[in-house]
């Protein structure tokens, strides 16, 4: 997300490096390769101008303190100013209502269904709101089958009526149906064409005004970079929706399309997709994206996601066996499956300073730990809970049952007991620096 931006942003400022103040003319020169770095990473071209000519002139207007170096102040303002880009702050979704009505908008291949189906589980998740999905793509092969699909997953009623062809009555009888069984949101995944069309907005505006949902959201590919954005402005001008989802935003490099759409459209992005599987959605921050952006991390994002996924009652429990020495590797597995659930794990390194940096051109697997699950899962119950009794032998059977070597065994139990150790020591010493 956003490295080659990041990387260019990064070259850019080290023209300031060793400079001892800021003049317009060291000034002017680093924000030349700004705009170039911004233009390569396909952000709109007037955006990107009247970003640097705002950096210029608030970089120009500071009085510069003695023990700050060009260069910071100067990644300090870009910062803000990124940040301000992206609309300053995060703007929630609109929930309010009896049902709450949300009306998904954008072209075909964009990720709608997915995207829905992501909603409602994160509506039901975090919210504890019960969702209804309903299907009104009845163009599309086999639309109503993947809605299906995505609601079986996530265990979220899907509404359809395979026989009808309406999909303004659909979306109006779904809404009905809502209101009489007690769901309280209801989202409309609409039918997209490859390109915009009169027929398409028309029917999309019939389902606006029939229902009158209290969100519009515009879904859109974050890859397709100034055609995401030309595409939202002919959506926005149609149906004025209130805010826009990023999807696939974890496979785009360059990031222009997050950077542009909030100043061509005037509306805030919502959501950002960060992968394929159904809770791979984040809530858009534009401070902490700048963040990213600038290479700091986004240890804020990384925090909430530990705190939504980690079950507070094992890690009572955990944290008692450590205090008595006890932490086995079946407490090992039951945290190993806590940290698979925040998500992909290269993606998790990356909201951490430095290290995201640090492993550009690491190739981690999702898999990573199927090999440290493997000789875990090969170890013997009374194994698992005592581990000093694996002597030599046992660690030979343990191999050859995980398809692992000797060396694999050992290692990992090396890092197990570092470890203990570890957890051990800042359970005793919570603020002592090491």
């Amino acid at each position: 997300m956003f490295e080659g931006l990041s990387e260019r942003l990064e070259r850019s400022f080290k023209i300031l490096k060793g400079q001892g103040r800021i003049t317009e003319i060291n000034v002017a020169e680093t924000l030349k390769d700004v705009r170039k770095a911004l233009l390569e990473a396909d952000v709109n071209y007037k955006v990107a101008k009247v970003f640097t000519d705002q950096v210029k002139e608030k970089a120009l207007g500071m009085n510069v303190l003695n023990a700050v170096q060009p260069g910071q102040l100067l990644v300090k303002v870009v910062h803000d100013e990124l940040a301000a880009l992206m609309g300053g702050k995060n703007e929630e979704i609109n929930i309010k209502g009896s049902p709450a009505i949300i009306l998904m908008s954008g072209l075909q291949g964009s990720g709608k269904t997915t995207f829905s189906g992501k909603l409602a589980n994160w509506l039901k998740q975090r919210k504890g709101k019960r969702p209804l999905l309903v299907a009104c793509d009845v163009y599309r092969p086999a639309a109503i089958e993947q809605l299906k699909v995505v609601g079986e997953t996530i265990q979220v009623p899907v509404y359809t009526e395979e026989g009808n062809k309406n999909p303004v009555k659909i979306a109006e009888n779904a809404v009905s149906y809502a209101r009489k069984n007690g769901f309280d949101i209801v989202i409309v995944d609409t039918a997209g064409r490859l390109a915009v069309d009169e027929e398409m907005m028309q029917e999309i505006s019939a389902i606006k005004n029939s229902i009158s949902p209290q969100e519009i959201l515009f879904v859109v590919d974050s890859m397709t970079g100034q055609d995401a954005v030309n595409t939202a402005k002919e959506f926005n001008e149609r149906l004025d929706f209130n805010g826009v989802v990023l999807t696939k935003l974890d496979g785009d490099a360059r990031g222009g399309a997050a950077l542009s759409i909030r100043s061509v459209v005037n509306k805030p992005i919502k959501f950002i997709g960060t992968g394929e599987k159904m809770d791979a959605l984040d809530l858009f921050h534009p401070d902490r994206m700048a963040d990213r952006i600038l290479g700091m991390g986004d240890i804020v994002s990384f925090v909430e996601r530990a705190q939504n996924e980690f079950d507070e009652e094992v890690a009572r429990r955990i944290n008692k066996k450590i205090a008595k020495n006890q932490f086995d590797f079946n407490d090992f597995l039951s945290q190993l499956e806590q940290v698979k659930k925040m998500g992909n794990i290269k993606e998790l390194a990356s909201m951490i300073p430095g290290v995201g940096k640090a492993l550009k051109n690491v190739d981690i697997d999702d898999n990573a730990f199927k090999g440290v699950e493997a000789i875990i899962y090969s170890m013997t119950k009374e194994e698992r809970a005592n581990p000093q009794l694996l002597n030599g032998s046992r660690k030979n059977r343990i191999a050859a049952g995980s398809g692992t070597s000797i060396q694999e065994v050992n290692r990992l139990l090396k890092q197990f007991d570092e470890m203990k150790k570890m957890m051990r020591y800042v359970q005793k010493n919570p603020f002592k620096r090491r």
